[in-house]
């Protein structure tokens, strides 16, 4: 049985697998201890320090087009609304997402980052020219060779986003979910505002996916189905418990309201299922010019999955 080194963080969908419930047919996943999962998305796109691992979807679009061997799985780990990932002063100038126009906005660490990358998107099609704003960074890209376009800057060093938003340096902040009294959403209602994109376009927005090393690939033919079916497995046995009632996390909130409201799998697998949803995510990653050029759906995920469904 070959043994596979995994990057993923415990959560609702891979549960079963943590737990030793589900295993690939043969092979064995060894799990990494990786606290804090993003420093893992750098460890995997800088050195390939995994044999499969959880990776952001921009950061792994991103990867793929400067090159890093791995190619990613149809498995959707993390899906999240994102209307509300972008917070503002309450009793600030800014009241609609076309009041940032000509402004600064504090994006949370990379510009890459996939919560950005949903954010903005959803500013765009609120009305607001995303290249007429100056994003301004707190951290750099997971993919060195990225670079970003002319209208993204770093945020001074040693400051956060939350106190420049407060001292009024910057007009907005997008993707890190501030707590604090004076900062709230700028699209009212988000929650709302997201369930509504769902039911009218069928897109819940995703945040992460598997990807293995091509080495393996090429050398296990099976080894991509053989990851994925596991992977759907502890992801059914996940949504069997969402129906019975789980809502431990927010994640389980969110996906059991849809759920209840839609009757179908608020977290499916597969290409044909998402079709909707990774076309505008990869038309938006072109328009914020994160890919220099548009890609085929079918050239991001490994050929031996592209016809399933879990």
């Amino acid at each position: 049985m070959r043994h596979l080194s995994t990057l993923t963080r415990a959560q609702g969908a891979n549960r079963a697998l943590i737990d030793g419930e589900v295993t690939p047919s043969g092979y064995a996943l060894d799990f990494a201890d990786e606290p804090v999962l993003v420093k893992g998305f750098r460890k995997m796109v800088r050195g390939l320090q995994y044999d499969v691992a959880e990776m952001a979807l921009t950061t792994y679009l991103t990867a793929k087009e400067h090159g890093v061997a791995f190619t990613a799985l149809p498995v959707f780990l993390v899906r999240d609304l994102h209307h509300g990932a972008t917070q503002v002063l309450r009793d600030g100038p800014v009241k609609t997402p076309k009041d940032l126009a000509g402004g600064r906005v504090g994006v949370n660490r990379g510009y890459t980052v996939t919560t950005g990358v949903w954010g903005r998107a959803a500013l765009a099609e609120a009305g607001l020219d995303v290249d007429s704003v100056t994003w301004v960074c707190s951290g750099d890209e997971h993919v060195a060779t990225y670079t970003p376009p002319s209208n993204v800057v770093s945020a001074p060093v040693g400051s956060s986003l939350a106190e420049l938003l407060l001292a009024g340096e910057l007009d907005a902040v997008v993707g890190a979910a501030i707590d604090h009294p004076a900062i709230g959403p700028l699209i009212p209602a988000p929650e709302e505002a997201g369930m509504a994109v769902l039911r009218e376009r069928g897109v819940l927005p995703i945040n992460h996916l598997v990807v293995i090393r091509d080495d393996l690939l090429a050398e296990q033919p099976d080894i991509a189905v053989a990851v994925f079916e596991a992977f759907a497995e502890a992801k059914r046995r996940y949504v069997l418990r969402i129906g019975e009632g789980l809502a431990e996390t927010k994640q389980d909130r969110l996906l059991g309201r849809i759920l209840a409201e839609t009757g179908r799998d608020p977290l499916p697998y597969g290409v044909e299922p998402n079709r909707r949803v990774l076309t505008e995510l990869l038309g938006h990653a072109v328009d914020q010019h994160i890919l220099t050029r548009p890609v085929r759906l079918e050239d991001v995920f490994a050929a031996s999955t592209l016809r399933l469904h879990g």
